[in-house]
Formats: C-alpha cells, sequence, structure tokens
C-alpha cells in the first residue's frame, strides 16, 4: 500500500505490533465533551450538510483500484474557529463539504439567542478525490487557515502521519447520530477508562436505527459508538440488546 502524496513518513519499525483490535480498546478521541458540557445550556444536536453524498457501489470499487481518483471524506481543519468559514467557501464553490454542529442557547444582553456552533471544535469534512480537496486546502489566497488533519498510520512497516479519511459507513452514521435532537448523545472523552468497545453492530428500530457503531456500555448503560480513530467517539444514549443486529 503506498501512501499518499500528503502523507509523511515519521519512521521505520520493523517489529510494529499488530492492528487489531481488543474488546477494551479505547480509541483515541479529543476530549471535546468537557469543551461544550460546561459552558452549554440546553443544547440540542444539528448538523449541517451541503449535499447528500455518493452512495454509488461503482464508485467505491473505483476509488480501491486508484487512490489518485478516489472520492472519499477528509477531515480539514482551521485554526481560530474559522471551520464555518472554509465550510462555506468550499460550498459556494462546488465543493461537498459536511459541518456537525450544535445548538448553544445563551443569554445575551438579558435575551435568550440561539448560536450554532462546531461539534467538534475547528473540524469539518470534505468530499473528493484528494486533487479536489488539496486545491482548496491549498488556496492560501483564499483560505490559508485550511489544513488536512493528519493521523498516523502504519504503510509497510513505516509510520506514516497522512490525512485521515473516514469511511463512507462511518460518515453516514456520523451524519445520522449529529442530527438526532438528544440530550443523551455522549461524546467520550480521550482516555475515559469507563469507555469499553465491543462487537460492531447495526441499530434496527428505534430513534438510532440505521447508525453502525461499536456496543458499548458507558456510564451504566448500553450505548452505541461511532468510532472514528484519532479524532473523536460520540455514543448514542440507551439502546436495547433487542434492536441491536451483529455485523461479522
Amino acid at each position: 500500500m503506498a501512501a499518499p502524496s500528503d502523507a509523511i513518513i515519521i519512521g521505520k519499525d520493523k517489529h510494529f505490533p499488530s492492528n487489531g483490535l481488543t474488546s477494551n480498546a479505547l480509541p483515541r478521541v479529543k476530549n471535546v465533551a468537557s469543551q461544550h458540557n460546561d459552558s452549554q445550556k440546553g443544547v440540542s444536536t444539528k448538523n449541517t450538510l451541503c449535499a447528500t453524498p455518493p452512495s454509488d457501489k461503482k464508485e467505491s470499487l473505483t476509488a480501491h483500484r486508484s487512490p489518485s481518483i478516489a472520492k472519499e471524506w477528509y477531515t480539514l481543519r482551521t485554526t481560530y474557529g474559522r471551520e464555518q468559514l472554509a465550510y462555506e467557501y468550499i460550498i459556494s464553490h462546488g465543493g461537498t463539504a459536511y459541518w456537525p454542529t450544535i445548538e448553544q442557547h445563551k443569554e445575551v444582553n438579558g435575551k435568550h439567542v440561539k448560536l450554532r456552533v462546531s461539534r467538534i471544535p475547528n473540524i469539518f469534512f470534505a468530499y473528493g478525490t484528494l486533487p479536489e480537496i488539496q486545491a482548496f486546502v491549498y488556496d492560501n489566497a483564499n483560505l490559508p487557515f485550511l489544513r488536512f488533519y493528519y493521523a498516523t498510520q502504519r504503510i509497510n512497516n513505516e509510520l506514516v502521519r497522512q490525512p485521515l479519511v473516514v469511511p463512507q459507513r462511518q460518515m453516514d452514521s456520523l451524519r445520522l447520530l449529529c442530527a438526532i435532537d438528544d440530550g443523551n448523545i455522549t461524546e467520550v472523552p480521550q482516555n475515559d477508562t469507563h469507555f469499553h468497545q465491543g462487537q460492531e453492530v447495526r441499530i434496527t428500530q428505534g430513534p438510532f436505527a440505521g447508525i453502525i457503531g461499536h456496543v458499548a456500555r458507558y456510564k451504566g448503560q448500553q450505548r452505541v459508538a461511532v468510532i472514528i480513530k484519532d479524532l473523536i467517539t460520540i455514543a448514542t444514549a440507551y439502546v436495547p440488546t433487542a434492536f441491536l443486529q451483529p455485523i461479522e
């Protein structure tokens, strides 16, 4: 497997351990829960999406054959909270992007106002081929504050930092989960020792129907967690076992 043109090789390890998941593996996630929960009042979950992303199976197969023309969801970051500005620029110039947001209700000058803010601070997602996304990321004239969000992976026994790509299935589940207006949805902080992921399942009934994630017992309840490795983990509210279909 070759690294993409934006990858940065940071070292070699001939004895690099296996990447297999264990039942109690905790993904590395941003501790964004505390950033929201400490300051919010009356928070509801919302999201913004420019367009329905493609679901053509033929396109998905083509993506695996030729990374140069693969259309994928790339994770992008901005500085100083300017993700909305970058998101709107991409949309206005014909791109496809997804910006997960939440609504905060605050009191300003004695009045209650509703604000839309990022669910994942400084982060949003853009869909396209690598050259298409690079055209925005490297547009220093209009988007000097936009960059790829990098994650470290093993490729041919080398440690490589490369743009984080979110699989379509995970993106679909993230969108569904963020669209649900439920105050019991939980963002799992990094290194939370009480979080243990289990088998991958699909939720078949109830308000979270259609979401694919991992069974997780968290804060005394059985939930399903959507895990984007190296970025964020979001868990549903309680889901009965009868609503879960195992994915082999």
